[in-house]
């Protein structure tokens, strides 16, 4: 924590808030190490106790997590308006900028002329009482889903303000705070963030290029987790995709728990180029959601959830009292989008792209005796023995690329390297770079 912030209040609360204040303000940056429980209470005169509670008070509120060794930080995403500069550390110029995960915005379809064609057909405004899935989108969207093997032949359909959003309501209306969620290690930042942020405790899930593993979540069910996320392919940041055989196993392993909450994340969709295998329906409650983010852009905020009929009524209830609906605008964006033959040619030589990209890496990095994971996605995982060197060494070459602290809880330490905007010319540099930061130091990188 910077020296020039001092910490404030003699009591819990007022501590709690002056710590939320300075994470706010800025003044306090995300990732960084909270004093010891015991040094604060002598700064401010007050009892080990009173500091312990208010960093329990910022734990269960997701603004600071328990870093092992390390101590106590502040999450990198707490859930605080704070200034946007502090959320994502900006990137110096002149480096490539390979940290974000995000798709490339020069890969995306051309929105222009389907918002076009959508104004032209709005019709009358839509009134409150009207507004609410499209019946339109959600019998485009059977089909669509039924194509890819996910079993919605007796599913309810809703849509949501994307996949974030739609775990969100699953998990809120079937937990309650303390509760345990089963989560892939390396796993999603965003949704540790979000489950700590909801107050519930994330128990880690080992994942290979299969997916999760049945042995590691079978520990984690035994352990008490009453919901699981699986990702079904393109796996942030390993890159995994779930086999057949692996759905199979995992199928096995959540028949033994009927009471848990299982939902499959099929975040990118139309830029997946292998084939989906579904886990679920297994237990009594099962989601499945497939945003329109990553193939058709971050601002189309869309997502398909799928799954028991009791599962989405509770998703449905719960968006009505709150934000009402997804804008039917958007959903008719989205309906048009999948009749869309150029927008649809668009995603498939962008899902190409990507593909060739993340190929051309893995092999060059093989080739130097890296053994990294991508098989589908927008991101390759290095395995590094020291993450802080590793992005450092990558930072002075001119490459900035992402920790693996962020995307782990107990899983051996990484670096995410996103895909989406990496020219052809700069994989091999690229590749030499990361064989030196991905040996410890002082061991040269093998000689190709």
């Amino acid at each position: 924590m910077p020296a020039q912030y001092q910490v404030e209040g003699r009591n819990a609360e007022a501590i709690s808030a002056s710590i939320e204040s300075g994470v706010r303000r800025g003044l306090i940056d995300v990732g960084s190490s909270l004093p010891a429980i015991r040094l604060l209470a002598k700064t401010l005169r007050v009892s080990p106790a009173t500091v312990s509670k208010a960093y329990t008070d910022l734990r269960h509120r997701g603004v600071i997590e328990t870093a092992g060794r390390r101590g106590t930080r502040v999450r990198h995403r707490p859930p605080v308006a704070a200034p946007r500069s502090v959320l994502r550390l900006p990137v110096p110029a002149g480096i490539i900028d390979l940290s974000d995960g995000e798709p490339s915005t020069a890969l995306l379809p051309r929105l222009g002329p389907d918002i076009a064609w959508v104004a032209q057909r709005a019709g009358s405004p839509i009134g409150y009482a009207g507004a609410a899935a499209m019946p339109e989108l959600m019998d485009a969207a059977r089909p669509r889903l039924a194509g890819d093997g996910v079993p919605v032949d007796d599913a309810a359909i809703t849509v949501t303000s994307g996949t974030l959003d739609a775990v969100e309501r699953l998990l809120t209306t079937h937990l309650r705070p303390g509760d345990a969620v089963a989560v892939e290690d390396p796993g999603w930042a965003d949704l540790f963030d979000l489950i700590a942020a909801l107050g519930l405790r994330a128990v880690p899930v080992a994942v290979d290029g299969n997916g999760p593993t049945p042995k590691s979540l079978s520990a984690a069910l035994a352990a008490g987790a009453r919901a699981v996320v699986i990702t079904s392919r393109a796996q942030n940041p390993t890159g995994a995709a779930v086999s057949p055989h692996r759905a199979a196993r995992l199928r096995d392993v959540l028949g033994h728990h009927p009471g848990v909450l299982v939902i499959e994340d099929d975040h990118a969709a139309e830029l997946a180029r292998v084939p989906l295998h579904c886990v679920g329906p297994v237990t009594g409650s099962w989601a499945f959601v497939r945003s329109a983010s990553k193939p058709y852009g971050p601002d189309l905020r869309v997502a398909v959830l799928a799954g028991d009929e009791t599962t989405v009524a509770r998703v449905v209830g719960r968006t009505r009292i709150g934000s009402g609906w997804v804008s039917t605008i958007l959903q008719r964006l989205l309906l048009r989008l999948w009749h869309d033959p150029v927008a649809a040619e668009q995603v498939t030589t962008a899902a190409g792209r990507y593909d060739d990209q993340r190929r051309g890496l893995l092999d060059a990095l093989s080739a130097r005796g890296v053994q990294a994971q991508g098989a589908t996605g927008i991101n390759v995982w290095v395995p590094v023995p020291d993450e802080t060197r590793a992005v450092g060494v990558l930072r002075d070459a001119g490459y900035a690329v992402a920790p693996g602290s962020l995307f782990r809880i107990e899983a051996p330490p990484g670096i995410r390297v996103t895909i989406s905007t990496l020219t052809d010319d700069a994989v091999a540099p690229l590749s030499d770079v990361i064989a030196a930061a991905a040996h410890p130091a002082g061991v040269g990188s093998p000689s190709r």
